[in-house]
């Protein structure tokens, strides 16, 4: 049996707002990816997530993202590479006391948002990020768009590494997630979610790049924790991931 990863971004919730519905979704979901508080959460959401995360036997993640609380760390911000690393540093060391407390091993790293989208296709920024989480530890897992320079970086510093792909995002032909200010660019129906995960678990990602028609393996599948339907679009999805075998 063909197995694959199921990745959702959790923790998300931030004081007294609520967001996502994490106990809800953790049962369908093999990873989770936890907000660090830069972008969403604080300590008392992660340390909450983490013990979820543990009753239901789910790897955990850290998610760091800029910090950028308003804009939820899906804007752009100019950084230098000293200052990346520490705000990687500072996220990861957060959650990895929390697990340490908690008696859970901090599995993979899988950066947020816009620092994300933006180390796919900036080199230098993927190799700031990949040489960031190598320094903090080599057993951990970089998790990186599929067919994307963050995915190269960590290989080639010396991390494993994990390509990925959304069940709940559109994509473009050259294998870029559509922008999210775009129309169109989320499945918002929980059966086509489950559809798209199936095909990108069974046949990865087909791009074409400049003259070149080429395809990615996908080893792990996200969803968004923060979407209407996410606990409907995660149960969809381990159903038909299931039924496929």
């Amino acid at each position: 049996m063909k197995t694959i990863d199921i990745n959702c971004d959790l923790g998300e919730s931030f004081g007294v707002y609520k967001l996502g519905k994490d106990a809800e979704i953790m049962p369908y979901i093999t990873s989770a990816n936890i907000a660090c508080g830069f972008h969403a959460g604080d300590p008392r959401v992660m340390t909450q997530t983490v013990r979820l995360a543990k009753e239901h036997g789910v790897a955990v993640g850290a998610h760091p993202g800029y910090p950028d609380l308003q804009g939820f760390g899906r804007r752009d911000m100019a950084m230098l590479p000293e200052e990346v690393e520490a705000m990687l540093l500072y996220q990861i060391g957060a959650l990895a006391g929390i697990c340490r407390v908690e008696g859970v091993e901090l599995v993979h790293v899988k950066p947020h948002g816009a620092l994300y989208n933006k180390a796919a296709k900036d080199p230098d920024l993927a190799v700031t990020i990949a040489r960031s989480i190598r320094g903090f530890s080599r057993e951990l897992i970089l998790v990186g768009l599929a067919g994307s320079f963050l995915v190269e970086a960590g290989n080639e510093v010396g991390l494993n590494v994990l390509s990925e792909g959304f069940a709940d995002r559109v994509y473009e032909p050259d294998g870029s997630l559509r922008s999210r200010r775009l129309p169109g660019a989320m499945f918002t129906d929980p059966k086509d979610v489950a559809r798209h995960g199936a095909e990108l678990a069974k046949n990865g990602i087909t791009a074409r790049v400049g003259e070149k028609v080429v395809n990615w393996v996908v080893q792990t599948i996200c969803l968004h924790g923060d979407e209407p339907n996410s606990v409907e679009n995660a149960r969809a999805l381990a159903a038909i991931l299931q039924t496929n075998g």
